[in-house]
């Protein structure tokens, strides 16, 4: 039961150590860890893949902490290892650079300085090895430390956690609509493609959310919804259903009452809502033949009635009475080439961190590929796009 009271990974701040092979980057996250997270070895490239680990780290708090593979590593093999390391950098909200105090910066590590610096990363340069004859660090965001005596690890997670906590704001899913005392009807399907026993994460974080604001809410689905309505003494201040219940929900709700979808509302958590609604109306212009690439953040069990892989795919060649192609990814993959793809539509996000949803959202952009997510595409299919925009003052007029 531990697992409930852990804060989700995409809502813990995500901390990588990148390096050169044996600059003692996995003995510097073991460290500042205080675990052995990481295989340490005199061996060149031990660390051969991402190694990750969610936990609590003083002062900061919940974080997910990265060990990557060299970033010199050679080879074949080594070239997709550092592929691996740079694909890491997309969910980064802290970089920890390490570098080997005894013989200083190289042009690897000058070049990971620049990638951070272009994707507007914060970053720390870490000079390990201080036990032996080690470089003094000379700019601001440099510090000197030696993971094997332990001098200045406690610098370094102060350092760390000053840095994380100026790269993350305060945000809420829905708290900043609501005011005390004002009343939420959630809608939550359970079908075959429902996990047994629990309710789904944005679910359990909108239910918090709204608690937290002071408010209350009531849970339902789609066939008690009518009697959940009626039993109010007046109409909720919003109505938020799970995106696939979209169609029916919205002939019961009245058009004086505000409604939205969890995938809608993780879209704006995660800072993609604008690109996401402006993206929906590419649907129309899909082609036979076009391949849509639909991408989840999560590997969860496919069911019959996935949403996903079956019933986007079915609502969408619906819609457009076109012969299209369905490519899917999940979890931490996502393609580095978008140029097969007419079309990408997300979910909503909730197990990777904003920091990779935007890099999604961002290279969809740079790469020319309309970009939605299922929830803001399902209103739209459903006609009522604007409608369920209406809630977020900033967003109401967009369309």
């Amino acid at each position: 039961m531990a697992g409930l009271n852990e804060t989700a990974s995409g809502n813990r701040v995500h901390i990588a150590f990148f390096g050169r092979r044996n600059a003692g980057k996995s003995s510097v996250v073991n460290a500042v860890t205080g675990q052995p997270l990481s295989i340490v070895s005199d061996v060149k490239g031990t660390t051969t893949d991402p190694v990750q680990k969610s936990m609590e780290l003083l002062p900061l708090g919940p974080v997910v902490i990265i060990d990557t593979p060299g970033i010199d590593d050679e080879g074949a093999v080594g070239a997709l290892r550092v592929q691996r390391a740079r694909q890491v950098l997309n969910k980064t909200d802290v970089a920890v650079l390490v570098v080997d105090g005894t013989a200083g910066k190289t042009e690897e590590d000058e070049a990971l300085c620049a990638l951070f610096r272009k994707k507007g990363v914060p970053f720390l340069t870490v000079y390990n090895k201080a036990d032996l004859q080690a470089v003094a660090p000379a700019g601001e965001n440099e510090i000197t430390v030696s993971a094997l005596t332990g001098e200045n690890i406690g610098a370094l997670k102060e350092r760390i956690a000053a840095l994380a906590q100026t790269s993350a704001g305060q945000k809420t899913i829905l708290g900043d609509l609501l005011e005390p005392g004002d009343h939420v009807v959630l809608v939550t399907p359970i079908d075959e493609s429902a996990p047994k026993g629990r309710m789904i994460l944005p679910q359990v974080q909108s239910i918090r959310d709204i608690l937290d604001a002071g408010a209350t809410c009531s849970v339902t689905q789609v066939e008690t919804l009518p009697g959940v309505l009626a039993g109010l003494k007046q109409p909720p201040r919003l109505v938020v259903t799970d995106s696939q219940a979209f169609g029916k929900v919205k002939a019961l709700v009245p058009e004086t009452v505000p409604l939205t979808s969890f995938s809608i509302l993780f879209a704006r958590y995660k800072g993609v809502l604008e690109t996401a609604a402006r993206g929906a109306a590419s649907i129309e212009t899909l082609r036979d033949g076009d391949c849509v690439l639909i991408s989840e953040g999560c590997t969860h069990h496919r069911q019959c009635a996935d949403i996903g892989t079956v019933k986007l795919p079915a609502w969408i060649q619906k819609h457009t009475g076109k012969t299209l192609r369905f490519a899917f990814t999940a979890g931490g993959g996502f393609p580095e080439d978008l140029s097969p793809y007419a079309l990408v539509v997300h979910c909503g996000g909730c197990m990777l961190n904003e920091r990779e949803m935007q890099y999604r959202q961002g290279f969809a952009e740079e790469s020319g590929v309309p970009y939605t997510n299922y929830g803001i595409l399902i209103a739209y299919m459903n006609g009522i796009l604007k409608r369920s925009l209406a809630p977020f003052e900033e967003y109401a007029d967009l369309l």
